[in-house]
């Protein structure tokens, strides 16, 4: 230690020195600022939940990461905003996020399609509800049709293989299919984890399913499909891909092993149905994300031909090194 240095003169310790002052005289520590922790906000921004923040480098919910932040996709969280597709005094048609149920589950606080469109008619009707026609799996996105009044509903609901004439889905599978089209008919049972599997015709408690599909596009060791129900049976079209050796992308349930998109690539696209006390069809259409069509393109990197160096005197010239 020195000894007999003047204060205030060099090599005399600072009163902010940790190394020379008492513990009791050392200033506290700041808190380190995050780094890209930030994020835009924007009309088509999600509401934030603090209940559900995690901590930095979580994908912002305890639990299950969110798909977009899967390690084997490494892209970014899909969109979480529905999307109005038409509506009339009868019947609202919306486009679902993928990653959003349709009615959230008994005890959950998760935001659902319900609530975003009961919230919408009530903008309008302050006493107005969202009635649930029709459902798709949580993380399948694309078109969801619900009714404007519990009226509406019964009526849908009464007689709706009748009044659904045509519903089309496009799907992203692993590998490229060794036909153009072609149709897929089967038996389908549910166990108690609710996987849904293939059983032999006339097995006791099975429900025929049936689904034809048609090429799109193929290339990148994947296909996109078009497919068209016959029947609407849970899991239908991963159930029966999966069988035929195709699984949907992303679809760790039924055997997929890649995952482009960051989610499951299947898209309720299309569907046409007759309301009641209506004698005109009523077609509505969802687009097919780009992206399910981009992961089907081929990428191929070609290199330029290498010109030849201008040389002057046998050198290169300045900039051609």
């Amino acid at each position: 230690m020195r000894r007999g240095i003047p204060e205030g003169a060099p090599g005399h310790p600072r009163k902010s020195d940790p190394r020379t002052n008492p513990p009791h005289l050392t200033p506290l520590p700041r808190h380190r600022e995050r780094r890209g922790t930030a994020e835009p906000d924007g009309p088509l921004a999600p509401a934030r939940d603090s209940s559900s923040r995690g901590q930095p480098g979580e994908s912002g919910r305890r639990g299950r990461p969110a798909r977009g932040d899967s390690p084997l996709s490494g892209r970014a969280p899909v969109r979480q905003v529905p999307r109005i597709l038409y509506e009339d005094e009868e019947i609202i048609a919306v486009d679902k996020p993928s990653g959003m149920p349709v009615i959230a589950a008994d005890g959950s606080r998760a935001r659902s399609l319900y609530d975003f469109i009961t919230r919408h008619i009530r903008m309008s009707n302050p006493k107005g509800r969202a009635a649930v026609v029709h459902r798709i799996d949580r993380d399948t996105s694309g078109l969801v049709i619900f009714a404007r009044s519990a009226a509406t509903k019964r009526s849908l609901m009464g007689d709706w293989d009748r009044i659904v004439r045509e519903r089309v889905y496009a799907a992203v599978v692993e590998g490229e299919m060794d036909e153009p089209s072609g149709r897929r008919e089967s038996w389908l049972m549910e166990n108690r984890g609710g996987t849904v599997y293939e059983v032999p015709a006339g097995t006791r408690g099975a429900k025929r399913a049936a689904t034809r599909w048609q090429v799109r596009a193929h290339g990148s060791g994947r296909s996109l499909l078009e497919l068209r129900l016959e029947t609407g049976r849970k899991h239908q079209i991963r159930v029966q891909l999966a069988a035929l050796g195709h699984p949907v992308a992303g679809d760790e349930r039924y055997g997929a092993r890649t995952d482009p998109l960051g989610r499951l690539a299947l898209h309720a696209e299309l569907i046409e149905l007759v309301l009641p006390g209506r004698r005109e069809a009523l077609t509505i259409r969802c687009p097919v994300p780009p992206a399910f069509r981009a992961a089907c393109e081929e990428r191929v990197s070609r290199l330029p031909a290498a010109a030849p160096a201008a040389k002057r005197n046998g050198h290169p010239r300045h900039g051609d090194r």
